[in-house]
């Protein structure tokens, strides 16, 4: 560990006296930013003078190479905002991503083999190896220098950005959002509205609650306007959306869990590898149950993602656990149709009363996963000057508002807002971000959270509470209604009902790659083992699950548990550290 601090210091010393002919402006880092609470306001901070608020004309405009471990589209920096970016720092991105879809390993590993890196790295699940490697540069000098934006972006919760207590360097910087509120939520399930008008808005409180609802309505509506037989549940597991499907609403909906990934961390913050709960596995044969009667949908285990997302689209499927990201292709395709009945109500479901749904809670800033600056990188400074000028405030609206006049305006009180048309572009055309570049470029670069204030009252992201409440459709404004609430999410058990944990979202985490060769095997085995349990009889349910639980033991479960509890600690120290 010591080893790997030097060298990367070594490294960043290097590249930052290599390139110290450029100079930005410091701000005051101490600036307020979110908080722990998600209540925080910048409004009486104004803004940062660092790199992104240096004038840049007549400068020239150098490629920085960008790999993106999340890529799915190309991006060739010819949107509006691309071209604002550059403008105002001078660099264009240059964004490639891993071949074919696949993750970021493979692409990874040849980068560590060949010693050839991009200048900026997302490496997601895969960091930790050009950590090891190091490929990365600790960023913490260049911040110090030239990043006030960052260190106002972060507030409090900057420190949590460090790799370990021993190695105090910051490698990678966040690529989730920082503080903020939830104004919307998908659940841990989703029902149709219709479904849920059919019992009066009366929301499901328990599994057995949830059943009566799919099955009372399939059984009063068996097939859709368009004569296609009801799905009562379907499922994505036919590749990494098992996780998404069948996986994660275990945790949430058995265990009141927030998303860990495969792990529940107990009170002594002691890892479990969360197949092995009591409760899930109870959750697991209600799913067998349904599967068995006919409601879960017998295609679920060979069908693919488009599929999935096809039956969607069709209306025919009642239920879902999923998160909306993954299936509101298929929702906008009903809303095209105008078919909001069959669109879908997010539900805090959990599998009795006495557990909370964790929907909303607030796991504190999520680390291990982000974007850092390579050790060979062309100009660090120039990178780092770039990164900075997006967590400004210019920055930070730019990319997720758009260009002022055109993707949306200033009123008499100084406060954005966006036409209704605009609104309806972002909701309804697929490609409206790629081609106007609008939150095209946001992730995964640093963020504020949707309900933080700007200097000007404005909220940084185009959600708030205000905007969602405008944005309802005709389904969610009568369900708002009915209930005498003003957020859909006002029926889910708030933030402030949790503690923070003192230690990020481990789903995020960048672990050592021992840990993630048993952690890896632990997923393909319950992968598959889940689907057998699920599809298998009620009557072989349990001789499956222990038979699973049995290979996971042999495949180093309690190995795997005792090393993320490690890892844990460490973190946990980091925390209580700063």
């Amino acid at each position: 560990m010591k080893k790997r601090q030097i060298c990367a210091l070594l490294l960043s010393a290097v590249m930052v006296a290599t390139s110290l002919s450029g100079c930005g402006g410091k701000g005051d880092s101490s600036s307020t930013t979110s908080n722990n609470t998600q209540q925080s306001s910048n409004s009486e901070t104004g803004t940062s003078t660092g790199s992104g608020d240096t004038a840049n004309e007549n400068q020239e405009v150098i490629e920085l190479t960008f790999f993106s471990a999340d890529g799915t589209q190309d991006d060739p920096w010819t949107d509006p905002v691309a071209l604002a970016i550059t403008e105002k720092t001078g660099v264009k991105l240059k964004t490639t991503y891993p071949i074919g879809g696949n993750d970021e390993s493979e692409a990874v590993a040849l980068m560590i083999a060949e010693q050839k890196y991009p200048d900026i790295i997302f490496a997601k699940g895969s960091a930790n190896n050009l950590i090891e490697a190091g490929a990365m540069m600790d960023m913490s000098d260049l911040i110090d220098e030239y990043g006030p934006n960052i260190k106002k972006l972060y507030g409090e919760e900057y420190d949590k950005l460090r790799e370990s207590a021993d190695d105090p360097a910051i490698y990678q910087l966040s690529a989730y959002v920082v503080g903020g509120e939830k104004f919307k939520d998908c659940g841990s399930a989703q029902i149709q509205w219709d479904a849920l008008k059919a019992k009066d808005y009366k929301l499901p409180d328990t599994l057995e609650e949830l059943e009566t609802m799919i099955k009372d309505y399939i059984a009063s509506s068996p097939k859709t306007e368009d004569g296609l037989d009801r799905i009562g549940i379907t499922l994505s597991t036919s590749d990494w959306h098992w996780m998404i499907t069948l996986g994660n609403p275990a945790g949430a909906i058995a265990d009141g869990a927030p998303d860990n990934g495969q792990w529940l961390i107990d009170e002594n913050n002691q890892a479990i590898y969360k197949f092995r709960s009591d409760k899930e596995r109870e959750y697991f044969r209600w799913m067998c149950r349904m599967y068995n009667e006919g409601i879960l949908d017998p295609e679920f285990a060979t069908q693919t993602n488009d599929d999935y997302i096809a039956k969607i689209a069709s209306g025919r499927v009642v239920c879902l656990f999923d998160k909306d990201w993954n299936y509101q292709d298929g929702e906008k395709v009903l809303k095209a149709d105008g078919k909001l009945g069959a669109t879908y109500a997010g539900l805090p479901l959990t599998m009795d009363k006495d557990t909370k749904c964790p929907n909303l809670m607030y796991q504190g800033l999520t680390t291990g996963t982000g974007v850092g600056i390579s050790s060979t990188c062309a100009d660090p400074v120039k990178a780092i000057k770039f990164i900075d000028f997006l967590c400004s405030d210019e920055g930070q609206v730019l990319n997720k508002w758009g260009i002022e006049d055109v993707n949306y305006f200033v009123d008499e009180s100084g406060h954005r807002y966006r036409t209704d048309e605009e609104i309806e572009m972002s909701q309804n055309d697929k490609d409206y971000s790629k081609n106007t570049g609008v939150g095209f470029h946001n992730y995964p670069f640093p963020s504020y959270g949707d309900g933080i204030l700007d200097p000007t009252g404005s909220t940084y992201t185009t959600t708030s509470k205000t905007s969602v409440i405008a944005e309802y459709n005709e389904e969610e404004k009568a369900a708002c209604e009915k209930w005498g609430v003003e957020l859909l999410v006002d029926m889910f058990p708030q933030a402030s009902e949790f503690e923070i944990p003192p230690y990020p979202p481990l789903w995020a985490l960048a672990k050592p790659m021992e840990f993630d060769e048993i952690a890896n095997q632990l997923d393909e085995v319950s992968w598959s083992a889940l689907i057998k349990c699920v599809t298998g009889s009620e009557a072989d349910f349990d001789s499956n699950y222990d038979s699973m639980l049995k290979e996971l033991e042999n495949t180093g479960m309690a190995e795997a548990e005792q090393m993320l509890t490690e890892i844990i600690a460490e973190k946990v120290a980091l925390t209580a550290n700063n």
